[in-house]
């Protein structure tokens, strides 16, 4: 049976490339976005082009409060387009990032990476868990900055690591219904991600050079490749873990 994934915030970066990286190997997908539809809709033709069924949903991962109505439109997409109760893959990617020192870190700031971040990750899966089938696959994109500090973000960093801790606790928990919970950490990567610096400036695309063992910061396409690879069939023995994918950032 083909399998079907959810990715938050699938309309550009890491999860666009998670998603097609999906699609690639035979997954279906159900993609949200919280702006920019037409964004999502282009990668909903790109996995189409790849043969594969796909949805484009919109949710803000920061308003709980519309997740039971979501939770129903997924419902209705699985019933409607694939004769199916259940998806088999949960990927909660959606995110945004806020480089403030310590000191200057505002509680607007704060709540708002704690509201995606940690409150959205954890009821997001809360409500969509018994649309997950037994023996599927839950995975939280946290960061590199869990381990390594190279920019000042610590309250990113924080919500990232209540996700990777809430992973463990997932784990635990789902193991007895066969799902898989892990999180992926990706190092810098280029895309617009914090103002795309990674991306774009040469500078900064130098100093990181030099202090990962691959001699070059990521790409999209590193991260979603690693991250359909975790997913991928036969992987479910693997649970509880934090899989960095940072090309050996500042080991």
């Amino acid at each position: 049976m083909t399998r079907i994934a959810l990715i938050t915030g699938a309309n550009r970066g890491l999860g666009r490339s998670t998603a097609l990286h999906l699609a690639e190997a035979g997954t279906d997908l159900i993609l949200t976005y919280r702006s920019h539809a037409e964004e999502a809709e282009t990668v909903v033709a790109e996995a189409r082009k790849l043969g594969r069924t796909a949805v484009a949903l919109r949710l803000d991962t920061a308003d709980t409060a519309t997740f039971p109505a979501f939770t129903e439109e997924v419902r209705a997409a699985l019933a409607g387009r694939w004769s199916r109760d259940h998806l088999d893959i949960l990927v909660n990617n959606a995110g945004h990032g806020v480089q403030a020192a310590f000191e200057k870190t505002t509680e607007e700031q704060f709540d708002g990476l704690m509201d995606v971040h940690v409150r959205g990750v954890f009821f997001l899966t809360q409500a969509l868990l018994p649309l997950i089938g037994n023996g599927g696959h839950i995975l939280n994109v946290s960061t590199g900055l869990t381990r390594f500090i190279a920019a000042p973000t610590s309250a990113y960093a924080a919500a990232k690591g209540a996700v990777e801790v809430l992973t463990r606790y997932l784990a635990k928990e789902l193991g007895p219904r066969g799902i898989a919970v892990n999180a992926l950490a990706p190092g810098a990567t280029g895309t617009d991600f914090g103002g795309g610096g990674v991306r774009d400036d040469q500078e900064t695309r130098g100093v990181l050079s030099g202090v990962t063992a691959m001699g070059r910061p990521g790409e999209p396409e590193d991260i979603g490749a690693a991250a359909a690879a975790l997913l991928g069939e036969g992987t479910s023995w693997i649970t509880g873990q934090r899989i960095e994918a940072s090309g050996g950032m500042l080991l």
